[in-house]
């Protein structure tokens, strides 16, 4: 697999301002004045790509004249990077697993081998089959239960050596898989779960998408697992800490609003779902994302594994060209459901087998940074 040296990073116009905090006028200024070097989009020869080290370089220039406190406030809402990592990047519109292009990883890659190199281990992760399984539970409730229940009796992970922590992180990955894919059968992730929902025909698009989900650098999730891996506390509880945070809309639930607005599509036609969802909530989580300002390529590549069912055909196309965005993340795991019948929280259960590998991931990196996370806080009370 090629690394991608980072170094001759070009980014969007858009990418630049966002670095910058500046207007479009000055982002044309600085070219014009040698800051930031430009040359033409291969893609569009009417657009013009922007060495990422040039803005960077003047992006924190100018971050330095600005009071801390503001800069730390805008850096936790989308800002700029708060933590160091080595285990993904977004980066001129591309998903990169350590230097590997995820897009390109999904072509073959099991979830077993995404977390060997996210995990950095010489060999595939193994997960083992499940002997019994309580099913009178659902598969979220029970993973939350066996994930309390190791954290009992794991040992906290600071101090202990990273090869004895991958070891312990293949373990608490088996966990989680015998609550949200139980199966007698040793066979891949991917086919687990094809299997269990009685849909063999959807294991490779499966299998995809549980890669190109595994791991999106600092996102809310991440960021929880970190904060708890911190205190030193087991990679169970950093886990559970993850997993938590997907019983929010925001984050684990935003594949509900789009099934939400399919049924709305199926009563009164897909313009006026989209009409009646920004009329009630203001925006479609359905499309457009904040890192991927021409497109989420996980969306792209997941939705061209498998022949999208026609509402969500028209849904994704209604929402280009209604509000110049195209469908993301939510809305493809949302449109394999649809497609393969899939049980009512099939996306949630995908969504959360895969991102256990990058939650673990982080929790690792983090106990072997040897720091706690504590920002402080900016007292606005009376």
């Amino acid at each position: 697999m090629q690394l991608i040296n980072m170094k001759t990073l070009w980014i969007t116009a858009d990418e630049a301002l966002a670095r910058l905090g500046s207007k479009r006028q000055t982002l044309y200024a600085n070219v014009s004045r040698g800051r930031i070097r430009a040359k033409p989009d291969p893609s569009d020869p009417r657009r013009s790509l922007y060495q990422a080290d040039d803005v960077q370089r003047l992006a924190e220039r100018h971050a330095g004249r600005r009071q801390a406190a503001v800069v730390a406030a805008e850096a936790i809402r989308w800002g700029e990077p708060v933590l160091p990592t080595t285990i993904s990047n977004i980066a001129g519109g591309r998903l990169f697993y350590r230097g590997h292009d995820a897009v390109e990883l999904s072509a073959k890659a099991t979830l077993e081998e995404v977390a060997a190199l996210l995990w950095q281990s010489p060999e595939t992760i193994s997960v083992p089959a499940v002997s019994d399984h309580d099913s009178s539970q659902s598969r979220q409730a029970a993973t939350f239960r066996l994930l309390a229940g190791r954290i009992e009796r794991d040992l906290p992970a600071l101090g202990r050596r990273p090869a004895i922590l991958k070891v312990e992180a293949a373990e608490v990955l088996a966990t989680v898989a015998t609550g949200l894919a139980p199966s007698r059968e040793l066979v891949p992730l991917h086919q687990r779960l094809a299997l269990g929902w009685k849909r063999p025909e959807a294991a490779e698009p499966i299998r995809k998408c549980l890669v190109l989900t595994a791991e999106h650098e600092l996102n809310v999730s991440a960021f929880a697992a970190r904060v708890t891996a911190s205190s030193g506390a087991a990679l169970s509880a950093a886990t559970l800490s993850g997993l938590a945070t997907l019983t929010g809309p925001r984050h684990g639930g935003a594949w509900l609003s789009v099934t939400r607005l399919a049924e709305q599509a199926a009563s009164v036609g897909v313009r006026e779902a989209i009409r009646g969802m920004l009329s009630s909530e203001g925006v479609v989580r359905a499309f457009g994302h904040r890192l991927y300002p021409d497109g989420d390529p996980r969306a792209k590549a997941i939705m061209a594994s498998f022949k999208v069912p026609e509402l969500y055909a028209a849904l994704a196309e209604a929402g280009e060209d209604l509000l110049g965005e195209p469908a993301n993340l939510d809305f493809s795991l949302a449109a394999l459901a649809a497609r393969f019948d899939l049980p009512e929280d099939a996306p949630l259960v995908i969504f959360a087998l895969a991102r256990t590998v990058g939650w673990l991931a982080h929790a690792m990196e983090q106990v072997q940074s040897g720091e706690l996370i504590r920002p402080r806080a900016h007292y606005t009370g009376s």
